[in-house]
């Protein structure tokens, strides 16, 4: 797969250098579940620390579903 580099908000989360889309999901759920970000009671929703308010557009809650799609908007 073809690496991607995270932009300045996300590499605060995953680090800046370039990795393929799968190795960088890996990375991000890493951080997740270290700083237990997983909604105890609805799985599929992530709580956002400070770190990825910031990737997440100021959100503090969002689903997996849509994690994946405002990662995307911070790659190059």
């Amino acid at each position: 797969m073809k690496p991607v580099t995270p932009d300045d908000k996300l590499a605060a989360v995953v680090g800046s250098t370039p990795l393929p889309r799968t190795e960088l999901t890996k990375k991000l759920w890493a951080y997740i579940k270290k700083n237990g970000l997983q909604d105890k009671k609805v799985k599929t929703q992530i709580n956002a620390d400070d770190k990825l308010k910031a990737v997440f557009n100021g959100k503090g809650k969002v689903s997996m579903f849509e994690m994946t799609k405002l990662v995307s908007g911070h790659l190059k």
